[in-house]
């Protein structure tokens, strides 16, 4: 369904949950110095430390960062005709749900190639940790954990840097699934001016709502599978600032102004415990950030379909095909 306020495999995946750069709002024109990445250098607090850019769509880097305690990894998917076309092009950074079997190359093992076929967008897939929550934790007994100093102060400027790309707010979407979709939330509404386009496709949008049911599976998750007993949030008092500065329904400004897509399913799998608790609690969250959006005036299209916690492609690709109408034209 579309609110009254929308701009003019299925594989069930388990999720955990869910700047240097900085160009402000306006800055139209500003490209970047598309470098190719073959040719380029390390830079940004970047260090590539493996790559494979024989593939003529998806290149693959792992780079060494003091962000992250190992060596975290990207998929660069390029449109059709990139490399004789000699245009430059708006990007897509898309963020992988969590849990064990999410990485910078789910999306690739989902069909990512098949849906954007023919599509005039650069999508950058970045590791995000298996319960990363595209953050810098309170605390980590595994070394550096800084997803969100990663993507937003070394990746983005080294896309940028490195990619034929419009650097700049109307040249730049951010989506994702479950524990991504809030990742993507979250950042735009951070850093307003990096992203023009935001989705979340059944992606946590409240985080205090329900004794903050949200936070809670953030920091528990987070101290089982990546930060080795340190939490997100802080345990068991939370960082009060952190929580309020991270969740979109206390942010609901920052969206003014952006395309707003979401998604999120209505009948989780009655057997399945975890997908009920899963998508129960983004459909309860999105629909109070619906409702602060539609309260405030901004506009936003929301989608509820049958099912639980999984990527449905059919939404996946309408929303890129909004995300291309919404950014700069390649």
């Amino acid at each position: 369904m579309v609110s009254d306020h929308r701009p003019s495999r299925r594989n069930v995946i388990r999720a955990a949950g869910g700047l240097s750069a900085a160009m402000a709002l306006g800055t139209a024109g500003l490209l970047a110095s598309a470098s190719p990445a073959s040719a380029a250098g390390d830079g940004f607090g970047l260090r590539i430390v493996d790559r494979n850019e024989s593939d003529p769509r998806m290149w693959y880097y792992r780079f060494a960062t003091d962000a992250i305690g190992w060596n975290p990894g990207v998929n660069v998917l390029l449109p059709d005709g990139y490399h004789t076309s000699g245009r430059t092009y708006p990007v897509l950074y898309l963020f992988h749900g969590g849990g064990t079997d999410q990485d910078f190359i789910t999306f690739d093992r989902m069909g990512i190639r098949a849906w954007t076929a023919g599509k005039p967008l650069i999508v950058v897939m970045p590791d995000g940790g298996h319960a990363g929550w595209y953050s810098n934790p309170v605390s980590s007994n595994t070394g550096p954990r800084n997803w969100e100093t990663f993507h937003i102060a070394q990746l983005l400027p080294w896309i940028d840097a490195n990619f034929r790309t419009y650097a700049e707010y109307d040249g730049r979407a951010v989506s994702g699934f479950s524990m991504g979709g809030f990742g993507a939330l979250k950042y735009a509404a951070k850093y307003y001016g990096h992203f023009a386009s935001v989705s979340a496709h059944s992606g946590p949008a409240s985080l205090r709502r329900d004794a903050g049911l949200v936070t809670h599976w953030a920091n528990v998750s987070s101290a089982a599978v990546e930060l080795g007993g340190g939490s997100v949030y802080g345990m068991p008092l939370w960082d009060e600032a952190r929580v309020s500065a991270d969740n979109p329904v206390q942010r609901v400004e920052s969206y003014r102004n952006k395309r707003v897509f979401l998604v999120a399913g209505t009948s989780p799998d009655p057997v399945n415990w975890f997908d009920q608790v899963n998508e129960n609690q983004v459909l309860a969250g999105q629909r109070e950030f619906r409702g602060l959006l539609g309260q405030a005036g901004i506009a936003h299209e929301w989608h509820e379909e049958p099912g639980g916690h999984f990527v449905r492609p059919a939404l996946f690709t309408r929303d890129l095909d909004g995300i291309i109408g919404r950014l700069r034209k390649a």
